[in-house]
């Protein structure tokens, strides 16, 4: 066997276990999603071939369309915020002293904590009787009942769920965009001070434009995560009031499981998948234009 062949095969190897990994975890559940959004089934009667009647339905279906606007408004609320607290949040933690890396890891705490965990303790903070918002907002005055954070108004709910969201995830955008402004080299920086360059001015003409690479890829991740957002939303407020809270995600499991419509359900994955994958392939195609 020759050296090049040898090499080959120790790579192929090394790289087994991950291709088994996503073809068990991964492809033959997609192959499996596929094949479900054409039949009726309904994990009670055996699957039925009903051709692409699903994705008709699905058309016509007025509460997914509304999920997913729904949707679309909670990721075009959030992603900003989270985009622009990380990166002013990175701004501030980026140069490395003791106190600024002991706030880049205070920051970063939330991201290791589930989001199952994280939901359920904002829950709890916002709980009418013994959460410690209302119990704070009392006693300086701002009000005098508690407020029901969740589950009565839709908007106050949404801004609730996002308020738990961006304390979660805020860290994981600053820890990118700190290693992304660290490699600057210090050379840019010091030429610009020396030119007089203030602060925001060198942030503005020198630090946005090199770290838009990663600003983009942080964009990416905070709309394909918010577009595939259930868990809060399920925890927080199971879609209420009159389900003005359900993402598509969390209408999909509506159907697919408490309404026993897996092959709808599937179906519903599809169309999702395809919108999704037109908003990812889009933002690459940004991508590949600003490194032009």
């Amino acid at each position: 066997m020759t050296a090049y062949r040898r090499r080959t095969l120790t790579g192929m190897l090394y790289l087994a276990p991950a291709i088994v990994f996503v073809l068990v975890f991964t492809a033959y559940p997609f192959v499996q999603m596929v094949a479900m959004s054409f039949t009726n089934w309904s994990l009670i009667a055996p699957p039925k071939p009903v051709g692409l009647n699903n994705f008709q339905a699905a058309l016509s279906d007025a509460p997914f369309w509304t999920s997913l606007g729904y949707t679309l408004r909670y990721t075009i609320l959030i992603t900003p915020i989270l985009m622009i607290g990380g990166y002013l949040l990175a701004l501030l933690v980026a140069p490395n002293s003791r106190l600024r890396r002991a706030t880049r890891a205070i920051a970063f705490i939330p991201v290791v904590i589930g989001l199952g965990v994280s939901s359920l303790a904002w829950v709890w903070l916002f709980d009418p009787t013994f959460g410690l918002i209302n119990r704070f907002l009392s006693d300086i005055g701002l009000i005098e009942k508690p407020i029901q954070f969740l589950g009565v108004s839709a908007d106050l709910s949404t801004y609730s769920i996002i308020a738990s969201v961006v304390w979660k995830v805020l860290g994981f955008g600053m820890i990118l965009f700190v290693a992304a402004i660290q490699a600057i080299p210090s050379e840019v920086n010091e030429a610009t001070m020396v030119d007089g360059a203030t602060f925001w001015q060198r942030t503005r003409r020198v630090t946005i434009p090199l770290t838009r690479r990663t600003i983009l890829l942080v964009t990416l991740v905070s709309v394909v995560g918010s577009l595939l957002a259930f868990d809060q939303f399920y925890i927080m407020t199971a879609g209420q009031p009159q389900n003005l809270t359900a993402t598509s995600v969390f209408y999909v499991y509506l159907n697919s499981f408490p309404y026993l419509k897996l092959g709808y359900g599937a179906a519903l994955s599809l169309i999702l998948a395809v919108i999704i994958l037109a908003v990812t392939v889009g933002q690459m195609a940004l991508t590949r234009r600003s490194q032009a």
